[in-house]
């Protein structure tokens, strides 16, 4: 009769072993909850980064605030060089006033130090010897009118004077107000430009905020983003053919002119640069590719997204952004 065989059990671990099997596990628990917790997995989950538009947006808001400070402080600064100037012409003025009321002022003590060291008395004793006895009275009354024809010129000028320096008085204290009040607005608008310049900081680097054109997203090529901006610091200059820069350009002039700022050189001619680049179909396009016209490429702009371009476009016309639907396209081509 056959037997069942009898079960084998697996020999236990002495106590000593197990205690230490179970401080590998707590430890080995340990280590995986805190490489967790560096993960994030078991943090509480992260705001998403403001995006393009949402940064834009914050900056479109600070400057709202900064715009009305400037305008002040364009008042104040106009307020201050105009009361400036008429500070400075009551002070020519009373350069004369002063001299004649120094002069005044000299003969009145001349006249004070003899009288204290010769005395009336010899004065008149030379009156009364050097002139006749029928007119002393008439040169008597004449010294009075005479000392009084030069108190009144005197008082005159004093009056003057006096009048011109209280004028000045008002005028320095008035610059003074102003000069306060544009050092306080000096310091709000750098308290707002820091923050402005903060903001645009947090712009990825592809995007772009060139003068003269539109915001621009996207820009992957670092030599891209300098010919744009480059290309669009010269909306505004004239058209003239064959011109490269830097003051006028035709239109394969000014996609060089970008470019070369980039390091990279390209022909003046729209043929030439047609195969200085690898050719991209519309749908891949993007900022900085140079965008072609015409079955036999007359023109060439430098394309800025969105369907717009800047270019230079023809005589009469200056460099400028445009959509890039207003001609028959050739294609795009890209050099960076």
């Amino acid at each position: 009769m056959a037997t069942t065989p009898p079960q084998r059990h697996a020999p236990s671990a002495p106590p000593g072993r197990r205690a230490g099997f179970q401080r590998v596990v707590r430890r080995l628990v340990t280590l995986v909850a805190a490489a967790a917790v560096g993960a994030g997995m078991l943090t509480a989950p992260a705001h998403a980064a403001p995006s393009v538009d949402e940064i834009d947006a914050q900056i479109d808001k600070q400057w709202e605030q900064l715009e009305p400070t400037i305008e002040q402080f364009n008042k104040v600064r106009s307020q201050l060089r105009t009361n400036q100037k008429k500070s400075k012409a009551l002070k020519d003025k009373m350069v004369p006033l002063e001299l004649a009321s120094t002069l005044a002022m000299n003969k009145v003590g001349d006249i004070a130090a003899r009288y204290y060291i010769q005395g009336p008395s010899q004065e008149l004793g030379a009156l009364l010897v050097n002139t006749k006895p029928g007119t002393l009275a008439e040169q008597l009354v004449m010294l009075d009118r005479i000392a009084d024809d030069q108190r009144r010129q005197i008082a005159g000028v004093l009056k003057v004077r006096d009048e011109y320096n209280k004028q000045k008085e008002k005028l320095d204290a008035l610059i003074a107000l102003e000069i306060k009040q544009q050092n306080d607005l000096a310091a709000k608008k750098k308290q707002i430009d820091s923050e402005i310049k903060r903001l645009t900081a947090m712009l990825p680097v592809t995007s772009i905020r060139p003068a003269g054109c539109p915001k621009i997203d996207g820009v992957v090529s670092s030599a891209a983003r300098t010919a744009i901006k480059t290309a669009c610091a010269q909306v505004g200059d004239p058209y003239v053919w064959g011109a490269t820069g830097p003051n006028s350009f035709d239109c394969s002039g000014l996609t060089q002119y970008a470019y070369k700022a980039a390091g990279i050189s390209l022909t003046h001619f729209t043929g030439a640069q047609w195969n200085e680049g690898r050719r991209v179909s519309r749908s891949e396009a993007r900022p900085g590719d140079l965008v072609f016209f015409g079955s036999d490429l007359h023109h060439v702009g430098l394309y800025l997204g969105n369907g717009v371009m800047v270019h230079a476009p023809r005589t009469g016309k200056p460099v400028q952004v445009s959509s890039i639907n207003t001609q028959p396209l050739a294609g795009f081509v890209r050099v960076s």
